[in-house]
């Protein structure tokens, strides 16, 4: 359960991160008048962020010998999170969608910590061994 915790936490930190450099070259390339760079900055948000997500994820599953998925395979968790948060605040007022981006984004890290903990503890019931536990010792 420490590890899933960590995981998320360090996810969220690389999110952060990733969205910040997001938001420094929005603001950077704001003065651009066109319709399809102002289309592409704002899509390109939840995009950012799940990639942060997914390197967090990633990096710490590495660090503390949790698994070796592919970044990938992560990425779709907090990209289908991010996209459809931002989707949902979008019509509230652009500048809201780090919020839900953020909310559904750590929604979504947690929800596949979770699953990966119930996975193992099935395959425990199951009689495999403990190699195929992903988090250690979920409760």
């Amino acid at each position: 359960m420490v590890k899933a915790f960590i995981v998320v936490a360090f996810s969220l930190f690389c999110a952060g991160a990733f969205y910040a450099g997001w938001l420094a070259v929005f603001l950077l390339t704001a003065g651009a008048h066109s319709p399809v760079a102002h289309a592409t900055r704002w899509l390109s948000a939840p995009l950012v962020t799940a990639a942060g997500f997914a390197a967090g994820v990633a990096i710490s599953e590495r660090l503390t010998r949790v698994r070796k998925a592919r970044f990938f395979r992560i990425l779709l968790w907090p990209l289908i999170g991010c996209a459809l948060g931002a989707g949902a605040v979008y019509w509230f007022g652009p500048m809201l969608i780090v919020f839900a981006m953020f909310a559904a984004g750590t929604a979504s890290v947690i929800l596949r910590a979770v699953l990966l903990c119930t996975r193992g503890a099935r395959n425990r019931t199951d009689g495999q061994t403990e190699e195929n536990d992903d988090y250690g010792s979920c409760p």
